[in-house]
């Protein structure tokens, strides 16, 4: 994979304003992310599990989820991601991060990972975790920037199965 120039963009913190904004994004990038993963069922289970607004809401006001907008050059929603502490001292686990199916290839991803990166490291962690299902595509991209596979994990959701590894990276 090579080393793309990331494309300008504006990185903020979201609020439970942005919520509507974050569905959208949602919507734009789970299926064309999974559909070639899991079944269309589970997409859209899950989907409704996790992307309701009401849902967002409790992730953003009471998990203690940090969620983070990408805005492009032209000011406009082109991803997003969240993370959060984890029990162990000093750890994080990288929730989400998404970005528009338009708006890959572009260095976007390693914009926002960074970003997120910076923040962990701001508020004192020095590891990031996440889980990418088995057979993502992404799994590369995670690899390319310093994740290591750390161990595989099966999580039920519903009546569906996540096969993911948990990947890790140290931040130095």
């Amino acid at each position: 994979m090579s080393r793309v120039e990331p494309a300008s963009a504006t990185i903020r913190a979201a609020t439970t304003a942005d919520i509507a904004t974050i569905v959208a994004l949602a919507e734009a990038t789970w299926e064309p992310t999974y559909r070639f993963i899991i079944s269309k069922e589970q997409i859209d289970y899950m989907y409704r599990v996790i992307y309701t607004p009401a849902s967002l809401q409790r992730q953003m006001t009471e998990q203690g989820h940090q969620f983070l907008l990408l805005l492009d050059a032209d000011q406009q929603p082109g991803g997003f991601a969240s993370y959060s502490a984890k029990e162990l001292a000093g750890a994080y686990h990288l929730n989400k991060i998404y970005i528009l199916p338009s708006h890959q290839g572009q260095g976007f991803g390693q914009r926002l990972l960074r970003a997120v990166e910076t923040a962990v490291r701001t508020a004192g962690g020095h590891i990031l975790e996440l889980n990418v299902n088995r057979h993502n595509p992404a799994l590369a991209f995670y690899e390319h920037e310093g994740f290591a596979r750390h161990r595989e994990e099966d999580i039920a959701i519903g009546p569906y199965w996540m096969n993911d590894y948990v990947m890790r990276k140290e931040l130095l």
